[in-house]
């Protein structure tokens, strides 16, 4: 029997063996400690292979019945049900799950315009002076293709058939080869746009786009230490990374450029100009060599307009505080608060709309009621006269509404005055703009001098790597940067950039050539699936969370680790080294459905933001793909190998890059404006 299931198993019968020496009595068991055991035997069922959706539905509603039976027998079965109708439904009302199909479609239709392969052609050959060129240009390459995507098992795989034997062919060793692809590959659960930020957001009940802004430099930084390390490996031992040969930097030059080579110069504007000049070949028109001249120039075109547009950003001077804004019940802009009997007064026109005065509201003298005589003739009628004094009422009334339109017209008249007379004034002479700050000039300065270092060893056969880039690499960069600046900027909701980035794919895979009826059928086909899975494990664990609840396991946990008295950070240690662990049995998913909604309930009371835990946990997850028995990205980088790599030579290729991943959360912990900067410059 192999060493792996040897592992697998072990790791088994310790779950087993720990629930039976934990576990009371069975005469001394409550329905904690059920919900205790339910938790363990999940975790068994998943590692025997049964399916993590349903093996947690059907776990769920056994329990919740238990539970239920508990309390009223006879309503035990109906509750039950009731339950799983209501967290099903629950689950699929959820707006925010409806993002994870259109980022899956966009991640399968990118996968589907053959890009990866021209990308990691033109990667290895712009870093071909870079130690270990083939693995970071194999890391840089997948982390974009991973972030497009999303796809974790479609990159390792296609990476594994594309630079796997590239590498193998330099000479690199298999671990280091491997290391890279795998580690590379599962970047794009981490980098957003990501999957599992989506499913944490709504399991944790915290901002997709806070996560998304949040996970964007943890993910940067982490790619960055791969690079590193494999530069570091490489420098200290060559053998192990082996640089390019000659042949293999060549670049195949167009004749054209050749010829200008020869005659001219070798640096690409100056050979440009002069050819154009000088009309070097009827086979390299001047329109043409034009356009190759305006490709070259692109970066200083791009630099000019980065540069201009910041300048008008930070030059513009601050709004000033607008005239027309006053203190309420002053007047308008530029004049003063209107003075008693101006025209802003209340009419006070005889039987006008008045106060009543200090003591208008006496009874009549006595003298001025006459009693009529019993026999005298009756009084005039009083009715007619109070119609009289009420209709004399009504018409002052509307006499004063009427004065109060005609001073409200004026009002308006002379508040578009001022403000006509303001923009006038504001054309005549326009607002001078403040000096740019330092910073903007230092930039500046070193952006000179970049562009200066650049086009004065730009040759031809770095224009030629140039162009492969912009029909490679900058097309993806465009989508991706597309889509999470909509969503960091506050431009859409997740879901509207998903849609967004759903058609970003179809234009990229219509631009090369690929989209069809069978490209889109196959792509819907798969999103369907991968989508119907997540939303049944959000199902399943939604029922699984309800019935630990009811058993109380929840309450058993909470008063255990508020019982050890741990501060914050040992709380924050303890639960990161309880995920790393189960990273090695389950995968990110089950951790997340099922474990999740554990920690959560506890992170206020050590004033934890469960912001900074999910980018935390994101990093931690990593591990889930690269640690074995489960860490899917061997197997997936197995299935496409040649016949002597071996499965354990993945493994100990892996774990290099998972010593990484730990050192990442180190930082992030210890330096957690990584993580928090971001959300809080564009969120606060």
């Amino acid at each position: 029997m192999k060493k792996e299931i040897w592992f697998g198993l072990a790791i088994l019968a310790a779950v087993v063996i720990g629930v039976f020496v934990l576990m009371p009595a069975p005469s001394q068991m409550t329905n904690g400690h059920l919900g205790l055991l339910m938790l363990a035997l999940i975790v068994v069922a998943i590692m025997l292979g049964f399916p993590t959706a349903f093996t947690l539905m059907g776990m769920g509603m056994m329990f919740a019945w238990f539970a239920f039976r508990s309390r009223a027998p006879d309503l035990a079965v109906q509750q039950t049900l009731d339950l799983m109708v209501q967290r099903a439904y629950s689950v699929m009302s959820n707006d925010v799950l409806i993002s994870i199909p259109l980022f899956v479609f966009m991640g399968y239709l990118v996968e589907r315009a053959n890009l990866i392969e021209k990308l990691f052609k033109s990667l290895h050959l712009a870093m071909a002076r870079i130690p270990g060129s083939l693995a970071v240009a194999t890391v840089v390459t997948c982390a974009v293709f991973a972030t497009a995507t999303g796809i974790v098992g479609a990159v390792v795989t296609l990476m594994g058939l594309l630079a796997l034997p590239a590498m193998l062919k330099a000479g690199y060793h298999v671990r280091l080869a491997a290391g890279a692809i795998t580690a590379g590959g599962c970047l794009g659960i981490l980098i957003p746009p990501s999957v599992l930020l989506i499913v944490y957001g709504a399991t944790a009940g915290v901002s997709v786009v806070k996560l998304y802004a949040g996970a964007f430099f943890p993910g940067i930084m982490l790619a960055t230490l791969y690079v590193g390390y494999i530069i570091v490996v490489a420098k200290l031992k060559p053998n192990l990374a082996p640089p390019l040969s000659e042949e293999d930097q060549r670049v195949i030059l167009p004749k054209y450029a050749e010829d200008i080579s020869r005659t001219f110069s070798s640096n690409v504007v100056r050979g440009l100009v002069a050819a154009i000049k000088g009309n070097l070949d009827p086979e390299a028109p001047r329109r043409m060599l034009a356009k190759q001249l305006f490709i070259a120039l692109l970066p200083a075109l791009f630099f000019t307009a980065a540069m201009g547009w910041t300048y008008r950003l930070v030059t513009t001077p601050p709004p000033a505080v607008s005239a027309d804004v006053v203190e309420m019940g002053t007047g308008f802009a530029g004049e003063e608060a209107p003075s008693e009997g101006s025209d802003l007064d209340e009419p006070k026109e005889e039987g006008g709309l008045e106060e009543p005065p200090a003591d208008g509201l006496k009874e009549p003298p006595a003298a001025a009621v006459k009693q009529p005589d019993a026999v005298a003739a009756p009084a005039a009628p009083v009715v007619p006269a109070t119609a009289a004094k009420a209709e004399a009422a009504k018409a002052e009334a509307a006499k004063a509404e009427a004065a109060k339109a005609e001073a409200a017209k004026a009002e308006a008249a002379k508040a578009e005055a001022a403000k006509a007379e303001a923009a006038k004034a504001e054309a005549a002479e326009p607002a001078e703009r403040v000096p740019a700050p330092m910073g903007y000039w230092i930039t500046f300065g070193i952006g000179i001098a970049a562009l200066g270092i650049f086009y004065a060893i730009f040759t031809f056969a770095r224009l030629e790597i140039f162009k492969m880039l912009l029909g490679s690499f900058f097309p993806l960069a465009m989508l991706i940067l597309a889509v999470l600046g909509t969503i960091v900027f506050g431009l859409a909701t997740p879901t509207e950039a998903a849609a967004m980035g759903s058609m970003g794919g179809l234009l990229l895979a219509a631009a090369y050539g690929r989209l069809n009826m069978g490209v889109v059928k196959e792509s819907v086909f798969l999103t369907a699936k991968t989508s119907a899975m997540v939303c049944w494990l959000f199902v399943g664990s939604s029922i699984f969370s309800a019935a630990f609840a009811l058993l109380g396991g929840q309450e058993i946990i909470n008063q255990w680790v508020l019982s050890l008295d741990m501060t914050p950070t040992q709380f924050m240690i303890l639960a990161q080294v309880i995920i790393f662990l189960l990273g090695w049995p389950l995968e990110w998913t089950e951790i997340i459905v099922i474990f999740m909604p554990i920690f959560i309930p506890l992170l206020p009371h050590f004033n934890i933001d469960p912001l900074f835990f999910g980018l935390l946990v994101a990093l931690n997850l990593q591990t889930a793909f690269l640690s074995p028995p489960v860490a899917m990205a061997a197997f997936y980088l197995k299935g496409v190998s040649p016949p002597h790599v071996t499965l354990n030579q993945i493994f100990l290729g892996m774990l290099p890059f998972m010593a990484i991943q730990v050192v990442a959360l180190i930082l992030l912990y210890v330096f957690p404006g990584i993580g928090l900067w971001l959300p809080e410059v564009l969120y606060k």
